[in-house]
């Protein structure tokens, strides 16, 4: 079952081109801390900006290093169908544990559009899929009695990444999904009140950086260890805060180069830090001993 501290995991850049030293190193640093899946080509990857070529070397690549020690999420969704099938094959074909595929943006569908989408998508492939609802990034939220309605009609589409911010709406998916369906917080601030409420673990920004920290706090909500998981929720809520002063990966990529794992490099529209921001979370990090 889908469960446990996935990193969304950044992809370091160097001279232009991907540095495949620092992206070997980040994989070491997560298998060795405890992280327990790893997505490759997410938001935080900055998957957009890669070109096609890129994406396969870097799949191929980060696939060898990662060795079946723990899954890999490959991130196939676009707003283009074709595409995005295309992708979700390819990520079968390389042997990934998971397709995560966004509901498709800026182009509004209807829930009826997204349901035809994904359940097409499903009936092509065997990878087992999960949703990503991000409306904030996409502008459409794909409503629980569509992501219900799928979960119960495509067997291979297993989970969820709920990024909505909605309580209810998780709620709603968790109280009618059915049984062996994965809700997976995609919004580190919410990951402990979305365990409470039956979520199996998060997909995460922060575990960028502290991935121990996030492993530790996601095992003892499994676990039920509810004094353990509020103290460490209570804990990594100012390093959540800090992982988006702005605009999603720069404060990781900025925090990683700190941490001496990667050059502080991005592909635009994405830039460097405002420096009144870099020394707000240079503090940050120090207070957490991570620098």
């Amino acid at each position: 079952m889908l469960q446990g501290s996935y990193v969304a995991l950044v992809t370091p850049f160097k001279n232009g081109s991907v540095d495949w030293t620092a992206l070997e190193n980040l994989i070491n640093f997560h298998l060795q801390n405890g992280t327990d899946g790893i997505l490759l080509l997410g938001t935080t990857a900055e998957a957009v900006a890669l070109a096609g070529d890129e994406k396969d070397a870097l799949l191929r690549f980060a696939q060898q290093r990662i060795a079946k020690k723990v899954p890999v999420m490959i991130g196939t969704g676009t707003n283009n169908y074709l595409q995005s099938l295309a992708n979700t094959k390819k990520a079968e074909e390389l042997g990934a544990d998971y397709a995560l595929v966004i509901t498709p943006y800026y182009i509004k569908p209807t829930q009826n559009g997204m349901y035809e989408y994904f359940k097409s998508i499903a009936a092509k492939v065997n990878i087992p899929i999960v949703i990503y609802n991000v409306p904030g990034r996409t502008g459409v939220n794909i409503a629980p009695e569509t992501t219900i309605r799928l979960a119960h009609e495509c067997p291979n589409i297993v989970g969820i990444k709920e990024a909505s911010g909605n309580l209810v709406q998780a709620t709603f998916i968790l109280r009618d999904a059915p049984e062996g369906f994965s809700l997976m917080s995609g919004e580190d601030a919410l990951n402990m009140p979305l365990m409470a409420i039956g979520a199996k673990g998060c997909i995460s920004v922060t575990a960028n950086v502290a991935p121990k920290l996030m492993s530790e706090h996601i095992a003892s909500c499994l676990s039920n260890d509810c004094a353990a998981a509020k103290a460490q929720h209570a804990y990594l809520a100012q390093l959540n805060h800090l992982m988006f002063i702005e605009t999603n990966p720069i404060p990781a990529k900025e925090a990683l180069h700190m941490m001496g794992f990667m050059d502080l490099e991005f592909r635009l529209p994405l830039c460097k830090m405002q420096d009144n921001h870099r020394e707000i979370l240079r503090e940050g990090l120090k207070a957490y001993k991570l620098i």
